[in-house]
This record gives C-alpha cells, sequence and structure tokens, in this order.
C-alpha cells in the first residue's frame, strides 16, 4: 500500500516512542501505574499544564472520553456537542450506554460550537420532563480539521460554569490545535476553564494510549474506580506511561503535529490549483476537506486509502500524519491529475 490518507491512526509508530517501550521492557515493575515511568510521566503533564492536575492513563479515546462524561455526569442529565463530533459518530453509541445519559447535538458548519448555540437549551433547566443539560463537550481540533481559540474556549467555559454545567474537552489531536495556534496547554486548557480533557496521542506517534486529564483535582475524586470499571486500567502501565516521557520528550510531540500540518497544508496548496478541486473547508490542522470528480474516487482509493466524507457531493477527507512527506503530497497530486485528465478524454 501506498501511503494512506485516510487518517493519522493510520500511521506507524514513531520510532523514539517504540524505542521508549522497548526500553521499559527490561525488569519487573510494579503493575497498575505503581511504577516509576508513571509517576515521572504524571510530573511532566503537571509541567505541561502548569499547575497539579490529576492524570489517569487509558487504553483509547473513546475510553478516555467516556469515562470522564460518566465520572461527572448525573442520569437524567444530558450531554451537549457538535454533531460532527467523535462521541456522536464514532464511538458507537457508548456515551450513552455507559452514562444512561442523553446526547443532543448541534449542527456546526465547522465542528465548533458557540454559546449562542447552547443557550437554547437552558429552557429545559428545572422543568422535571426534560433532561437536564449537565456537560458541554467540545473537541479540538474538531472533526472538521477547525481550532477553537482560547477566548472561544473561554467564553463557552464561563457559560458553562454560570449554568452548573462542565466542560469537556476531547482533544484526539489536541497537539495539532497547538501547533496550528502556536500557542501553550497552559493557554488554550490550564487558564480559559476545561474541567476534564481527553488527552490525545494515539493519533500523533503512539502506539497506543490516552489520558484523562482533571483541570480540578477535586473533580477527580473516585474516578479511578470509574477507570477500572470502564476496562480502561491498563495492568502494565508503564508501557503507556513510557510512550508519553518520549512523547513530550524535547516536544516531540508538537515537531510532530507541526510536521503533520505542514503537510496538510502543502497538499492544499497544490490541489488548490486544479480547477476540478475545490476545497470544503479551512485547513488548519492536518485535515483536508475537498470536492473532487466522483468518478475518480474509487480509482483513486484503489492507490491511497482514504474516506468519503460526503458520498452526495464528493467531498473527500485527507489526513496528514507526522510521517507523511512531501514525496507522498506530490506522488498523490500527481496521481489525481492522471485520473483527472484520463476521465476527460
Amino acid at each position: 500500500m501506498k501511503r494512506s490518507f485516510a487518517s493519522d491512526n493510520n500511521a506507524p509508530v514513531h520510532p523514539d516512542i517504540m524505542q521508549a517501550i522497548i526500553n521499559a521492557n527490561n525488569d519487573d515493575f510494579v503493575s497498575y501505574g505503581d511504577d516509576p515511568y508513571t509517576l515521572k510521566a504524571k510530573n511532566i503533564f503537571n509541567k505541561k499544564f502548569g499547575v497539579d492536575v490529576e492524570v489517569f492513563f487509558v487504553c483509547t479515546g473513546t475510553g478516555a472520553n467516556v469515562s470522564a462524561i460518566s465520572h461527572l455526569i448525573k442520569p437524567w442529565q444530558t450531554v451537549i456537542a457538535a454533531s460532527t463530533a467523535h462521541i456522536h459518530h464514532d464511538e458507537c453509541g457508548a456515551p450513552e450506554k455507559y452514562t444512561g445519559s442523553k446526547l443532543h447535538t448541534v449542527n456546526s458548519l465547522d465542528g465548533k460550537l458557540t454559546v449562542s448555540q447552547l443557550k437554547p437549551f437552558l429552557h429545559s433547566v428545572g422543568f422535571e420532563h426534560h433532561a437536564q443539560p449537565g456537560i458541554i463537550s467540545i473537541t479540538q481540533s474538531t472533526e472538521l480539521g477547525m481550532v477553537y481559540t482560547p477566548e472561544e474556549i473561554e467564553e463557552i467555559a464561563r457559560f458553562a460554569n454560570q449554568n452548573d454545567m462542565y466542560l469537556h474537552l476531547d482533544g484526539a489531536r489536541i497537539a495539532n490545535a497547538l501547533t496550528s495556534l502556536n500557542i501553550s496547554l497552559e493557554e488554550m486548557i490550564t487558564h480559559t476553564g476545561v474541567d476534564v480533557m481527553s488527552f490525545g496521542a494515539t493519533k500523533n506517534g503512539l502506539l497506543m494510549g490516552e489520558a484523562v486529564v482533571f483541570l480540578n483535582p477535586e473533580l477527580a475524586r473516585g474516578f479511578q474506580y470509574v477507570r477500572k470499571q470502564s476496562m480502561q486500567l491498563v495492568s502494565k502501565m508503564r508501557y503507556v506511561s513510557a510512550q508519553f516521557i518520549a512523547h513530550f520528550q524535547d516536544d516531540l510531540w508538537l515537531k510532530t503535529a507541526t510536521h503533520a500540518n505542514q503537510m496538510a497544508r502543502l497538499l492544499a496548496e497544490k490541489i488548490r490549483h486544479i480547477p476540478q478541486v475545490k476545497l470544503t473547508m479551512p485547513v488548519q490542522t492536518n485535515a483536508v476537506f475537498a470536492a473532487i470528480p466522483k468518478e475518480i474516487i474509487q480509482p483513486l482509493q484503489e492507490k491511497y486509502y482514504f474516506y468519503v466524507w460526503n458520498p452526495e457531493m464528493g467531498e473527500v477527507r485527507w489526513m496528514t500524519h507526522f510521517n507523511t512527506t512531501e514525496e507522498d503530497i506530490e506522488d498523490f497530486v500527481k496521481c489525481i491529475e492522471d485520473l483527472l485528465e484520463t476521465s476527460n478524454k
């Protein structure tokens, strides 16, 4: 298979991450997180966030989202998210199954929520026949590759706090968002009022492993039991923790995300000059959305794996990652041009 443009999940494990796993494999250590690797990784998280946070390592992004949300919500409450949100589209109903709560979605052209879109949900407050709003969940960067500014996050966090709700942030591609805006975790998360976030890293070079991060340690009380019940407690946790240590070492996580974003911008620049291809979203991170002639989708997929986002309009999604090269981009664009030329004959 040639380079995949389907998902950053398809990328290989970064060599430094793989080496960290190997290095952690040399001796016996206490299981379930009582090991020096996990302690070191947690200390690094505190430094990155600039405050003492409570960090819990888990296996998957879905596990991080579901366990974090289920810990903070009551069964009679709702989770409000964008209609494109991963917790709505791509988690097989797990948030609703494990929380016992409703998931309300808001239509959004860029995957971002605004306070004006959230205010109508307050009409249910205090009315016992309606589920009560409990958590607002936003994705950074969104499933459409767009990025919330710190000001936008802070406005939503303030709204949530004023109305007795929590703000959850799905950070599956948090590093891509940070490098897009060239700001720190403190600026984007710590100082904006996020209550809990799912800290993603698998899409940015890890083999497996995500983290649930509580910005307010008081909110984390009892979460260790939720993690266990959610089947997200890793026995040999040092292998997850060691990956995060390497992930942060010398800002590897930002370098890999920066490269992925740059490759997406390069791809966008190359296809912008092809008349039959139209970008359907701005390119802010490592996602490129474009409408292409439907007749070339299948032959192009036979050479490069990618997803069709909207079949009716021929919209596709192309994702880049830390291992995408300029040559990959050149070859991919050349293939598109050749297929278009053939289809026009």
